[in-house]
């Protein structure tokens, strides 16, 4: 594996707020083995490739050609007025709403995972 392709796929699944954890659960791996992975310690199937875009969501010819520098400079035609308001490039807007849309998901299931060790926790030492 080239080291574009495993930095573009790490670059993507910073932006989507996924963990390499989630990830590794998703593509039935350890942590360790998707770390290789992300690190080209490990030899990237094209199946494999096929798997972790799916995943991420994207087509394997989005991961091939993501340039993060270009993504990020699209997000740098933001605009003001007068009355101190931002307005983001309309064209990006759909993309940011997505990826907001995923932290959201991504945060009630860590909020969720945190009440039920909360709730095991008192049940094993009771209530503080």
């Amino acid at each position: 594996m080239t080291s574009s392709i495993k930095s573009k796929i790490k670059s993507i699944r910073e932006l989507k707020n996924y963990t390499q954890e989630y990830m590794a659960d998703q593509l039935g791996v350890t942590q360790a083995g998707y770390s290789k992975i992300e690190k080209g310690k490990t030899i990237l199937s094209y199946e494999k490739l096929v798997e972790i875009a799916r995943i991420l969501e994207v087509s394997v010819e989005d991961v091939i050609s993501f340039d993060s520098q270009r993504y990020f400079n699209s997000f740098n035609k933001v605009r003001g007025n007068n009355n101190g308001s931002i307005q983001i490039n309309s064209d990006n807007s759909a993309v940011l709403k997505a990826l907001y849309e995923d932290k959201i998901v991504l945060l009630e299931k860590l909020l969720s995972k945190t009440e039920e060790e909360l709730r095991r926790y008192k049940e094993k030492f009771g209530v503080i």
